[in-house]
């Protein structure tokens, strides 16, 4: 069977930005929540955003879309699959410099490319466990077991991680700062708010939620701690 070609994975432009090490791309993927999906329909390029989870189905890791068996990524897979794209991005924060030419943004990107497949039906409880434990870990312990309505009413699509490229950038400004304007690095980061509870349901999160909002309290601190450690003088 001919491997399907994949696009180059080199950076061309600020090539000392690309990182090839997989615990980066493994830190930056299991992160998301959100990957934007592009493929060809119709002769058109079309991006979607889909739910994901990082799982291992048996063959190594893959990135696991979450959706309706009726979705259109899902049936245009079909058994053999299609070419993908698959892109997650977190935007760390916004660099102000003496000048919007040298202003910037930090960011962790991770690019994924392959053929999408559909998760076997028979493996397809168990990717959507995957991608449960992924956007709340934990989670499985609190709630009820899934119906096999519910199983057949959704599919998973499966990319590959073996073809991926990564793009990061983690600073200050590059230049010490004037008197002309403030320079430095707004920090942004994903936080969660209170608790929303369900009128006549329990008012206290069970644990799962109250451990997701303290993980992402806790990365956006070690990210500003680790920044202000970087641009300090």
């Amino acid at each position: 069977m001919t491997t399907p070609p994949t696009p180059s994975l080199t950076v061309r432009r600020l090539r000392d930005r690309q990182s090839h090490d997989p615990a980066v791309l493994r830190e930056i993927l299991d992160a998301g929540f959100v990957a934007h999906v592009g493929f060809v329909r119709d002769g058109f390029p079309i991006v979607l955003p889909y739910l994901y989870g990082i799982g291992d189905l048996g063959d190594g890791p893959v990135m696991l879309l979450h959706g309706s068996t009726g979705g259109g990524l899902f049936l245009d897979a079909g058994p053999a699959g299609v070419p993908a794209s698959a892109t997650v991005t977190h935007l760390d924060g916004i660099v102000f410099a003496d000048s919007t030419f040298d202003s910037s943004a930090n960011y962790r990107s991770a690019m994924v490319f392959g053929h999408v497949t559909v998760v076997p039906e028979h493996l397809r409880r168990t990717a959507l466990w995957q991608v449960s434990d992924h956007l709340m870990p934990g989670r499985r312990a609190e709630v009820r077991e899934m119906t096999a309505k519910e199983v057949r009413a959704t599919q998973v699509l499966q990319l590959p991680l073996d073809h991926a490229s990564v793009k990061t950038r983690f600073a200050g400004t590059g230049a010490p700062g004037t008197e002309d304007a403030w320079t430095g690095v707004l920090p942004l980061a994903v936080r969660a708010g209170a608790p929303l509870a369900t009128a006549g349901g329990p008012e206290v999160p069970d644990p799962s939620v109250a451990a997701i909002a303290d993980r992402l309290e806790h990365e956006a601190e070690a990210h500003r701690r680790r920044l202000a450690t970087t641009t300090a003088p």
